[in-house]
This record gives structure tokens, C-alpha cells and sequence, in this order.
């Protein structure tokens, strides 16, 4: 296994590809959505939003350029360090594929010329989350042990999405007044074949991987929409809805232990035998959806060493983050709180090359 760091939008300077670094990782996921742009989030910490969303979509005519990938790789790898994935889609450049809308062909062609500048630029995954709703609905509050401060949940939101917002981001802020009509879970499952059966070819050409995010949080219905991976099983569904090497997954552990059926190990053991980790997401969590709170590394429901040890067993040697660390009492709150995860992390990988 590879450990590696999560760097949002803003977080992607020299100072923290040296902190990666120094904290042992080889490997860093990189957000080019800038989900705080124009927004009222904390730039310290995971966004949490409020109905009104995140903040604003990006430039809807301006895709990420071969030039603009390879550049940033290149500042990713003079430090040391791989660029192994680019986690999510701006909005601005697919709604209408969610959305089931007029520019629908369009915005398929914009993932695509995404993938193949991707591919060019030799970046390994994209990961996404094929979401109406999107992350909505979190609560942030000193929930982590010692009054750390963490985000979690206590209800549903069943606020319909405004139009002119997708996956909880403001893509159109002249949209006429009214809200996004409500659809079936079949008509959701049906536009993700719809991507799937478009872009996997295209991925397979370039070389990259697609890798599918489960939905967080994990409810069958948010904001009033159906969901698509909300139990463990539905997984499965995905998988089997393309079958390709590069239809694969964006592992949640956390958001699949906050799921309501299944056991978190079995579920692991299940995905990870079958290879379709593209990387992991690594945290952990007290409680199930709708009310959960995610904590510290070593303080919640999920055992993580057990939870490492069968992805030694099954050979996973992907790249493992923690994607979300409660915020430590220091002046540096968000890279106390990774460091503390990420030496948990590299802990036991050292454990296991010793064992080896």
C-alpha cells in the first residue's frame, strides 16, 4: 500500500507537497474544483455548506488543458511525490449529464476531452461522485474526542435543490426561481449508465481510471432525489453495469460504515478481492446514517488496523488517504489532524514491510 495526502483546491502550494512529504507520503489526490470559491466554507477544514451550497461552479468553458495537468504534475513530482488521482468534476462542466439536460451531449464530450488530457499528462484516476444532491447536509461541532472539532450529521435534509445548483454547487446563479424537479431512482441509474456506457471506452483508450465515490451521506433520499450507492451492495450494481478494469471505485470507508447494512470488514474483503479499489478514503466514524460523527483515526466504530490487514491479505498496493481528520487545537488545525492520521497509517504499513 501507498500512502497519500488529499489536497484541496487551494492547499496545492509547494509548503504542502513538502508536508506530504515530510509526513511519509508518496502519493497525492488533488481537487481542482474550487468548492469554496465565492462560498462561506472554512478553508480549513472539509466543506460543509449550507443550502445555499458550497460556493460557485467553475469557468463552464474552460476544461482542464493537457498543459495546466501536466504542469501541476510536474510541480507534484519535483517534490518528490506521484499526482495519482483528480477527485471530482466542476459541476460547471457536466450539470447536464446529472441533470439528464439539453446540453447533455455537450458536457459528456467535456468528461472525455477531460480523460483523454488526463491521460495524456500520465494522471492515473479520476474519481467522481455521480450525485443531484451531492454532500449536503453535515453539521459541524467540537464532536471528536477532547472537543475537537469534526463534522457529522443529525437529520436528513429534504430541502429541494434550487435551480441553477448541482451537487451542492451553484453552476447557475441567474437560474430562473423554482427547484430541480424530483426524478426516480431508476431515471438516476439510468443517466449513470448513460456516462458509464459513453466515457468507459474513452478511459479505456487514454489509460485512466474511472473510480465511482459512494453517496455521502449515505441516505436513499437527500434534498429530496434518490440516491445511487447508499448500501454496500449497490456497489456491485455499478460495477456490474460497465464491466471494464477502469470502471472502479473511489473506496469510502468511512461513508460505507456510516451505511446501515452490511459489515464494514466483509464489505472490504468483498471490493478489494475483486480489485476495484481504484484508492481509498480512510476514516472513521461513530454511529449510522442519518446521525453519525466522524472522529479521530483510533476513535470509532471501525477497527482500521483490522480494516488494513485485509487489504494487505487481498494485495491491494493502491493508495491510501485520510480523507477527513477532525481539526486539532494548535495553529495549524487541519495539518495536526492529517499528520496524526497519517502516522497511524504509516505505522502499520511499516509493520507489515517488516512482516513481509
Amino acid at each position: 500500500m501507498k500512502l497519500g495526502l488529499g489536497l484541496y483546491h487551494h492547499m496545492l502550494t509547494p509548503e504542502n507537497f513538502r508536508f506530504a512529504r515530510q509526513c511519509a507520503c508518496t502519493h497525492v489526490i488533488v481537487h481542482l474544483v474550487d468548492y469554496f470559491h465565492q462560498g462561506e466554507g472554512d478553508r480549513q477544514n472539509q466543506p460543509v455548506g449550507s443550502r445555499a451550497g458550497w460556493g460557485r461552479a467553475g469557468d463552464p468553458n474552460k476544461l482542464w488543458s493537457y498543459e495546466e495537468l501536466a504542469a501541476l504534475k510536474g510541480k507534484i513530482n519535483n517534490q518528490g511525490l506521484e499526482l495519482h488521482a483528480i477527485e471530482n468534476l466542476d459541476p460547471a462542466h457536466w450539470h447536464d449529464v446529472l441533470l439528464d439536460g439539453p446540453k447533455k451531449p455537450q458536457h459528456l464530450e467535456n468528461v472525455k476531452t477531460i480523460i483523454r488530457n488526463m491521460g495524456r499528462a500520465g494522471i492515473p484516476v479520476l474519481g467522481y461522485n455521480f450525485s443531484l444532491p451531492g454532500v449536503a447536509g453535515r453539521i459541524e461541532g467540537p464532536f471528536a474526542r477532547g472537543g475537537a472539532i469534526s463534522v457529522g450529521m443529525d437529520e436528513a435534509d429534504q430541502t429541494p435543490i434550487p435551480n441553477g445548483m448541482i451537487w451542492n454547487m451553484v453552476y447557475d446563479p441567474n437560474a430562473p426561481p423554482g427547484t430541480v424537479p424530483p426524478i426516480t431512482s431508476e431515471q438516476l441509474w439510468q443517466r449513470l449508465a448513460d456516462f458509464l456506457e459513453a466515457v468507459v471506452p474513452v478511459a479505456e483508450e487514454a489509460g485512466v481510471t474511472l473510480a465511482a465515490h459512494p453517496d455521502d451521506p449515505p441516505l436513499p433520499m437527500l434534498r429530496g432525489q434518490p440516491r445511487l450507492v447508499y448500501q454496500p451492495r449497490l456497489y456491485q450494481k455499478l460495477i456490474d453495469l460497465k464491466p471494464s478494469p477502469r470502471n472502479a471505485l473511489e473506496f469510502c470507508v468511512g461513508t460505507l460504515a456510516e451505511m446501515t447494512e452490511g459489515n464494514i470488514y466483509e464489505v472490504v474483503d468483498h471490493y478489494s478481492r475483486q480489485g476495484k479499489l481504484a484508492y481509498v478514503h480512510l476514516r472513521n466514524v461513530y454511529g449510522k446514517a442519518p446521525r453519525y460523527r466522524e472522529t479521530f483515526i483510533d476513535d470509532g466504530d471501525v477497527d482500521v488496523l483490522r480494516m488494513l490487514e485485509i487489504l494487505q491479505q487481498n494485495h491491494f498496493d493502491g493508495v491510501i488517504i485520510p480523507d477527513h481528520t477532525p481539526q486539532m487545537e494548535c495553529g495549524a488545525p487541519w495539518h495536526a489532524g492529517m499528520a496524526f492520521a497519517l502516522g497511524y497509517f504509516r505505522a502499520v504499513l511499516q509493520r507489515f514491510q517488516a512482516a513481509s
